[in-house]
């Protein structure tokens, strides 16, 4: 069954999609940082990502400087929820809207 998944590769890419394992949003000679599950927030303005991959872990957000997210996201807060503290990507680090 697939799922909404997200993954952090070693490129900076956000990358998010409908699968049914973390691996199906690689692409050819990237490597994974972690990943997890992603939902949005439309009355409160943000993609929420959250747990973790099996195969990969968690996001390993302090592995990269700069986050390279979907133009079709701009505006959105990035936000991840672990456990008790919501870390919030979107003022943590750079974020670069790509086409």
């Amino acid at each position: 069954m697939e799922q909404p998944k997200f993954i952090l590769t070693n490129r900076g890419y956000l990358r998010l999609g409908m699968v049914r394992m973390h691996k199906d949003l690689l692409r050819a000679g990237e490597a994974c940082y972690g990943g997890g599950f992603y939902e949005f927030d439309y009355v409160g303005n943000q993609l929420i990502l959250s747990g973790s991959s099996f195969d990969f872990g968690p996001p390993k957000w302090s592995w990269i400087d700069r986050l390279k997210v979907p133009a079709a996201y701009k505006g959105l807060a990035i936000v991840y929820v672990a456990g008790q503290e919501d870390y919030v990507v979107s003022d943590e680090m750079e974020i670069e809207y790509i086409d």
